[in-house]
């Protein structure tokens, strides 16, 4: 095998929020106060990293835990809404029969991921470090690693969004991408993935061969 430990971003990558998430974020840019998110901007915003973002919308950065507590807090009562991408059940599977370790390192609640993985899929995982600032994984990964006794270069974060692989070149582990989250597949191949995964089969054919 190509690694030892798999780390994977939960929304967008394991976790199909994204239409939950568009139906409830001008609710919140209402009590935030940035600026509405529009149908005709979803691709446009879709290539951006998450600075980029939140200077185009005006997300002012005091007002982030805040929000992402109620963001959290309101999956939680929601969260029958947020089914896995098809094929996530076979995929983890694969990979754990093959004696790859896995781990979630999620912005999200650890509730909300266990939740969505179900108890199926829950126990696959060695460790689950969540609830991670905006940009706060890099440390939360360096935590996932020494728990597990593996080194950077035997370590992959799989993730969907262009933070995902600033997160992991910053702790020297490979980043792969994937084709089905948040940000345009374009503006992830444009930061240059160690793996790139067009379809979630294709995880476990390019780590497990």
């Amino acid at each position: 095998m190509k690694y030892q430990l798999a780390i994977f971003d939960f929304d967008g990558t394991l976790a199909d929020s994204f239409p939950w998430a568009i139906s409830v974020v001008n609710e919140y840019a209402a009590r935030y106060k940035f600026k509405r998110v529009e149908l005709a901007d979803h691709d446009e915003l879709r290539n951006y990293d998450a600075r980029k973002l939140m200077k185009h919308l005006g997300v002012r950065m005091w007002r982030v835990p805040g929000m992402a507590r109620d963001v959290r807090k309101r999956m939680a009562r929601e969260i029958d809404q947020i089914p896995l991408f098809p094929g996530v059940d076979e995929m983890l599977r694969s990979l754990t029969n093959a004696g790859m370790m896995l781990s979630v390192v999620s912005s999200n609640s650890e509730a909300n991921v266990r939740a969505v993985l179900g108890p199926h899929n829950t126990p696959l995982f060695a460790i689950f470090n969540c609830g991670a600032s905006v940009f706060g994984k890099p440390r939360k990964l360096k935590a996932v690693m020494k728990k597990c006794r593996v080194t950077p270069g035997s370590t992959i974060l799989i993730g969907d969004e262009i933070r995902d692989a600033h997160a992991a070149r910053k702790v020297g582990m490979a980043f792969g991408a994937v084709a089905w989250g948040y940000t345009n597949p374009e503006a992830l191949m444009a930061v240059n993935p160690d793996e790139y995964f067009a379809s979630m089969e294709e995880i476990a054919a390019k780590l497990v061969g």
